[in-house]
């Protein structure tokens, strides 16, 4: 596990922190892509969700960054996204957030795109990554 040198917390509990978000706000179709064994990956993780509608993606990712500070004091590095509410990238450093309009995370295809990555399908009932 590494330490993310802006924060004392690992890759792992901050992608666990971030799929907590994402159940609260029923965020579907729930994926962590592990990119440690990537080369020349810009992160450790991935985590991808879809929502139905605008205003969802926006409510799931407002629920990550709730959960991510509470857990950990903890703001993302950088976001985007936002204002045209179709695809919303969170970017902890170690770990990347992109949650979807579902048309728009079958056009960009992340899951094929980064198809070397160890991709975990996060199950309803499940509340954190086995790391």
């Amino acid at each position: 596990m590494r330490i993310n040198k802006h924060s004392e917390y690992t890759a792992e509990q901050i992608r666990d922190f971030v799929v907590r978000g994402m159940q609260e706000k029923k965020g579907q179709d729930i994926v962590v892509m592990d990119l440690r064994k990537v080369k020349n990956a810009i992160c450790d993780y991935f985590v991808l969700c879809s929502g139905t509608s605008d205003t969802q993606i926006d409510a799931i990712s407002t629920s990550v960054e709730e959960e991510v500070y509470k857990a950990s004091k903890q703001d993302p590095w950088h976001k985007e996204g936002k204002l045209n509410r179709e695809w919303i990238l969170l970017d902890y450093v170690d770990v990347v957030v992109h949650v979807f309009k579902k048309d728009r995370r079958s056009f960009y295809d992340l899951e094929q795109l980064w198809g070397d990555a160890e991709i975990h399908v996060i199950e309803d009932n499940d509340f954190a990554v086995a790391s």
